[in-house]
């Protein structure tokens, strides 16, 4: 491992305890507004302020008789700090997305039924669910389809055509979202996997159309808004 200032244990592990609470209160409303799949599969990996570490927590196995938040401490190297080293390293293919983006507090893996059903189809999902595109100018969410490249490379390339980007599907899988915190990107997830869902329906009845005059502009104003109160 490179020599990092690594915090007290006390600190660090204080440090942990929160971002899982956070990631437990997530995975919860997650869970209960119907928005992950069965699986579970939920995994997020959060910059610790001020350090080269990341704590990376996923949810509990659904046949695991104890469903609680695993959690381990990656470092920026890609060593173990603490932890099981299973758990840890499932976070290290983020590692260079919280290298290059010291704005992205958080990334969060994850599968829902709707966004994970636009993956599958190798389009990008348009926004044109009103409420989605409040709090963004982005138009689709791009989709993941060639493995070759990484996926935090293709996640930079992303955010270095335009920084507002904020989430990408994963072809035949699921999606990955990004932001400054835990409940931040959870709050994206349930709302774009809404979009999703919305827009898959109108699919089956002629297609969902580009938004009309001034919607857009009603939008932005109203996500403005909102941020500054």
């Amino acid at each position: 491992m490179t020599d990092l200032a690594i915090p007290a244990a006390e600190a660090l592990q204080a440090t942990v305890d929160a971002i899982s609470a956070e990631f437990a209160h997530a995975n919860r409303v997650l869970k209960e507004t119907r928005t992950l799949s069965a699986t579970n599969t939920f995994q997020a990996i959060v910059r610790v302020p001020g350090q080269e570490l990341l704590v990376v927590l996923s949810g509990a196995d659904p046949f695991s008789h104890e469903q609680q938040v695993k959690a381990g401490v990656l470092a920026f190297d890609g060593s173990v700090v603490q932890g099981p080293p299973r758990a840890a390293a499932g976070g290290g293919r983020y590692i260079e997305v919280f290298k290059h983006r010291p704005e992205v507090g958080a990334v969060i893996h994850v599968h829902t039924p709707y966004l994970g059903a636009w993956a599958g189809t190798h389009r990008e999902l348009p926004i044109r669910y009103a409420p989605a595109q409040r709090f963004t100018q982005i138009r689709s969410v791009p989709n993941y389809i060639d493995r070759r490249p990484t996926e935090a490379s293709f996640i930079l390339d992303r955010l270095a055509e335009d920084a507002s980007h904020f989430a990408i599907l994963e072809a035949n899988g699921g999606s990955t979202f990004w932001g400054a915190s835990v409940t931040e990107v959870a709050k994206n997830i349930l709302l774009f996997e809404e979009a999703a869902y919305f827009t898959a329906l109108a699919e089956t009845i002629g297609g969902s159309k580009e938004f009309g005059p001034g919607v857009l502009e009603q939008q932005w104003a109203l996500g403005r808004a909102f941020k500054a109160g």
